[in-house]
């Protein structure tokens, strides 16, 4: 009983939830579109000409809405699951942090690029602890990916969890980037410890 009472209690908040019913009304894949529109609102960093890097992508609500604005750059978006077609939007299926991948995204842009974005999560194992801590190192590695193809006024978003980990991707964010921003969309969840960080110019 007391599982599906749980169950019951979440299916009422998506229920409630504005964000998923304005996903479904506006056609976005999911509601974590909301999260980026709301960046973009604050930093206006999508432009019509960038060439931007969509990581952990599926099922493809970032590149929506970037592919919203950017008309006539390129957008590469790579997840280890499927994702289906977005205009404007390539995919590639694989782990970023294998060298074949790396290199097909440095190939497909064959220069620095403006723009890396990254909404991935570990998969959850019931240690919220725990889940904060691996979500933590993917925005490392994806941090660490950006530093090598970023131009040089390059900008890196990536969600975090405040955590054990937050004080380390802090620093190491502030060694490598001229500006470092914390932003918790209002579209995030009150009761997530989900946070974004948002990195401007590689030092």
């Amino acid at each position: 009983m007391k599982k599906n009472q749980l169950t019951k209690n979440w299916l009422n908040k998506q229920k409630k939830d504005k964000f998923i019913k304005l996903s479904k009304a506006q056609g976005y894949r999911s509601r974590s579109a909301f999260k980026l529109i709301e960046m973009e609102n604050k930093f206006k960093f999508l432009k019509r000409d960038t060439l931007l890097l969509d990581l952990g992508s599926s099922p493809g609500g970032w590149s929506q809405v970037a592919s919203k604005k950017n008309i006539t750059g390129k957008i590469l978006a790579v997840d280890i699951l499927p994702m289906l077609k977005i205009r404007n939007v390539d995919f590639i299926r694989g782990n970023f942090l294998e060298d074949r991948v790396f290199d097909k995204i440095k190939k497909y842009f064959n220069q620095k690029i403006d723009v890396v974005i990254s909404d991935m999560a570990a998969n959850t194992s019931g240690n919220k602890d725990l889940d904060s801590f691996r979500t933590g190192e993917l925005c490392l590695k994806a941090m660490d990916l950006s530093i090598k193809i970023l131009g040089n006024e390059g900008i890196f978003l990536s969600k975090i969890f405040m955590g054990s980990i937050f004080n380390e991707i802090n620093e190491k964010a502030k060694k490598n980037f001229k500006k470092v921003i914390k932003f918790k969309p209002q579209s995030s969840k009150k009761e997530s410890k989900e946070v974004y960080i948002f990195c401007r110019g590689i030092l």
